[in-house]
């Protein structure tokens, strides 16, 4: 169970990103939504999860906007350092780039509130498919069908293959297991594919089915005890 401070913590943050969003300080606003959700998530609060992963994907649905206005798509050529600098739009990576470079490049435009969206991709599949990977908590894969010319992938394209990695990521949770496992795992994959929509929505949902499964658990287990202490009354 959530302490007093903590959850006190978490919704002063997660107020603090709300008005962020309606000042529209979308990277300031995502700042404290992730926070919070961090928070939430270390604390096993699903149901705080659940409410924070709202402001949460209007921030980044908001940068994502902001970087998805360029009409031109950019390869990034050269080492890929912790502080790589990139403008507002959005960038290809091909090899000898790795998905670790496009993470790297993510996050720094983020400390820098530039508006990105960045890919990388592998190397063409015998089947000509195009691998599109993302590295995170966990790694994300997804081979696609090429753009119609490949040495200029278009913008449509791009914002294509970005849905379909992030389809592959949620196509990655396993239902089969509990929901706080499911939790875990969807956290993990939007670590590392943090720019889809639906992808946080999968999350949400997971979030709430675990806390319906805790309050359940709970439920079950008060009962037990309310049994028991009749039982020692009874024969008291």
């Amino acid at each position: 169970m959530t302490s007093p401070a903590k959850a006190a913590r978490i919704d002063e943050l997660m107020q603090k990103a709300e008005e962020a969003l309606k000042a529209a300080r979308w990277f300031e606003a995502e700042r404290l939504a992730q926070r919070a959700f961090e928070l939430g998530h270390q604390a096993g609060d699903f149901g705080r999860m659940a409410r924070i992963l709202l402001p949460l994907q209007e921030s980044r649905r908001q940068r994502m906007q902001l970087a998805a206005e360029a009409t031109t798509l950019k390869w990034v050529e050269g080492e890929i350092s912790e502080d790589h600098r990139v403008t507002a739009g959005m960038h290809m990576l091909q090899p000898p780039h790795v998905g670790a470079d496009a993470r790297r490049i993510r996050l720094a435009a983020i400390r820098r509130e530039t508006p990105v969206l960045v890919l990388c991709r592998e190397p063409t599949t015998r089947l000509g498919l195009i691998p599109i990977v993302a590295i995170g908590l966990v790694t994300v894969r997804a081979r696609i069908e090429p753009s119609e010319k490949p040495a200029k992938p278009t913008r449509k394209w791009f914002l294509w293959a970005l849905e379909e990695l992030g389809n592959a990521a949620i196509g990655m949770v396993d239902t089969g297991m509990d929901a706080v496992r499911q939790v875990d795992y969807a956290v993990a994959l939007l670590d590392a594919v943090p720019e889809h929509e639906a992808l946080h929505s999968t999350l949400r949902e997971c979030c709430l089915r675990a806390e319906e499964e805790m309050r359940e658990s709970a439920s079950a287990d008060a009962a037990k005890q309310s049994a028991a202490a009749l039982r020692e009354k009874a024969q008291g």
